[in-house]
């Protein structure tokens, strides 16, 4: 009994005189901030200690002035912000999360409708792209999955391939004459040849955890995987390289999927919303919010699993078109600004 007295006594010496006993440190940043403010952070200590030194880091690179951080370069989302305090002969390293957010409110969006164009019913949209002079369109759900070829004025569906039955078929694209088109939870993209449809290779996904929306920017694709992440991709390797993560000034939005780059932009519809969301592809800012909640109703579906799903851009004649997952009609739009 004794012995075990006197180990309790020496534990309780021990903690009392330990530095982890004298020092209680804290790290201070704020949660979340827009990327057009000064970051300021620090750490003190509740017992009114002094610390020798502190040395501060934003994702893992050593800050020169932490009380006045520049952030209005940096991607939005989430940053990992450190500090390590030395005192006494002793240092201790402190995390923190912090979320940076875009500089300003979205500009919000409504439409006019241009043309209209049939569409067919059928057609589980998942991928739309406009490419010399006809739409591609990429069609969803196991065992109905396709690729196909549309003709604008008629809709008539010129040329088409039944994807494996296994596959829920998702966002496409087209670059450097190869037809790109993701698998939703299969991990595999297929690549066509544009003019005959013949599967050429297939690639898996690395990083990103689903096959949702896909686009290009000339130079890499651009993939989103159902979070608030846009991956790019090497056209080579298709490995993803980075990403971004889409926030407003306020909030991150999630469940991000079609995709179309248009002049600089990348435009996002949200999965089971009648809205696009236009991104700065440099940083994830969105930058505007497209609204166009009264196309639903113009081609008679109800649901969320009937709504917008399919942008395509005609960059020679700046048109822009949309359908969703068995519209019966392509609308031709511009957009207008609130």
């Amino acid at each position: 009994m004794n012995k075990i007295i006197s180990l309790v006594t020496l534990l309780l010496v021990f903690i009392l005189t330990s530095c982890g006993s004298k020092y209680k440190l804290e790290l201070h940043s704020p949660k979340t901030i827009q990327v057009n403010k000064l970051l300021r952070i620090n750490v003190t200590d509740k017992n009114g200690n002094s610390i020798d030194s502190i040395q501060y880091f934003l994702n893992g690179k050593r800050l020169d002035s932490p009380k006045s951080v520049d952030i209005n370069n940096y991607v939005l989302g989430k940053q990992a912000i450190s500090a390590i305090a030395y005192f006494q002969g002793e240092q201790k390293e402190l995390n923190n999360t912090i979320y940076f957010l875009a500089a300003n409110p979205p500009i919000v969006y409504s439409y006019k409708i241009i043309n209209e164009y049939p569409h067919d019913s059928k057609a589980f949209t998942q991928g739309f792209e406009y490419h010399n002079g006809f739409l591609y369109e990429s069609t969803g759900q196991r065992g109905k999955s396709t690729l196909r070829k549309v003709e604008l004025k008629t809709g008539k569906v010129l040329q088409k391939i039944n994807i494996d039955k296994k596959y829920f078929a998702e966002g496409m694209t087209i670059f450097n004459n190869k037809i790109y088109q993701l698998t939703w939870q299969g991990n595999v993209g297929f690549v066509y040849n544009l003019e005959s449809f013949e599967l050429e290779k297939t690639f898996n996904y690395n990083k990103s955890k689903e096959g949702w929306g896909l686009t290009h920017d000339n130079k890499r694709l651009i993939k989103t995987d159902g979070t608030e992440r846009i991956w790019f991709l090497n056209p080579e390797t298709l490995k993803e390289e980075s990403f971004i993560e889409a926030y407003t000034n306020s909030r991150k939005a999630e469940k991000l999927n079609e995709l179309e780059f248009i002049e600089g932009k990348i435009y996002a519809n949200l999965w089971q919303q009648n809205s696009i969301l236009i991104v700065n592809p440099k940083n994830g800012a969105i930058e505007g919010i497209v609204n166009l909640k009264g196309l639903q109703s113009k081609v008679g579906k109800e649901g969320n699993d009937k709504v917008l799903n399919g942008i395509a851009y005609d960059a020679e004649n700046n048109r822009l078109f949309v359908t969703g997952k068995e519209w019966n009609k392509v609308f031709e739009i511009e957009l207008v600004k609130k």
